[in-house]
């Protein structure tokens, strides 16, 4: 879905109809594949606005179980679509907010370059690769994607009892960087600036890795629908596409 003019004028529209003022603060939940570039994101955000930004990072389906639960998050970016659909069907996203912002990449990160490079996702499968992190396929998106490149790649029965499984995959790598595992399945953007080795996983071996927003449906959304409106405008899309991620083509 791309995000044209129509769409940013419905938001600040929204936002109009609030009346909130122009200082506050908006609380958002975001998955931990967006760990490296929430600080420079929240950052130009509150330097435009002057509006505070308080963050939540989490894997997507856990966080998606703490606005069902009633937690205070404003605006919702996850790691996949269809999590924010169903949370914009039980009524707790405003549909009109929901939007692809950005595709991720799936990468295989290894510490250790010392020995065979893994290069291939075969490579996993090697006797000396011991433990692999992955994160939690139940609750996240990139858990999901590696699983099924995995299992495509005919390796997933051979390196299942290897697993080492993340809450989300910050944890993930964070196994790999201490050593607690040889390589980790992460998000691109959390590797592409780390020594070690980083290796993408075709595109083809898994479903695309759309990432998509909401904001939480509340009486007065005026903070979050103007945050919302900043990721997928230019200022959000410059910093998404510097770091690594796709954007939306335009229609």
């Amino acid at each position: 879905m791309y995000v044209g003019p129509r769409y940013l004028l419905l938001l600040a529209s929204l936002a109009g109809c609030a009346g909130a003022p122009a200082r506050g603060e908006v609380v958002v939940g975001a998955a931990a594949s967006l760990a490296a570039i929430l600080p420079e994101l929240i950052s130009a955000f509150e330097t435009e606005t002057g509006i505070d930004v308080t963050v939540t990072i989490g894997s997507t389906g856990l966080l998606a179980q703490q606005i069902r639960q009633g937690a205070p998050l404003d605006v919702f970016l996850a790691a996949d679509v269809a999590t924010v659909d169903a949370l914009a069907e039980e009524g707790l996203i405003v549909p009109a907010t929901r939007a692809v912002y950005a595709r991720g990449r799936l990468a295989m990160w290894a510490r250790d370059t010392s020995g065979a490079p893994i290069v291939r996702i075969e490579d996993v499968a090697r006797a000396s690769v011991r433990r692999i992190a992955i994160a939690n396929p139940i609750n996240a998106p990139y858990g999901r994607a590696a699983r099924a490149a995995l299992e495509r790649a005919g390796v997933w029965h051979a390196v299942e009892p290897r697993l080492a499984i993340a809450e989300n995959v910050r944890q993930a790598l964070q196994y790999a960087e201490t050593g607690n595992a040889d390589v980790a399945f992460v998000a691109h953007t959390l590797v592409r600036d780390l020594s070690g080795r980083s290796t993408l996983v075709p595109d083809s071996l898994h479903a695309p890795l759309d990432q998509a927003l909401g904001v939480r449906a509340a009486q007065d959304s005026a903070h979050a629908v103007r945050f919302a409106s900043f990721v997928l405008g230019p200022g959000g899309r410059s910093i998404l596409e510097r770091h690594g991620f796709g954007l939306p083509e335009a229609r």
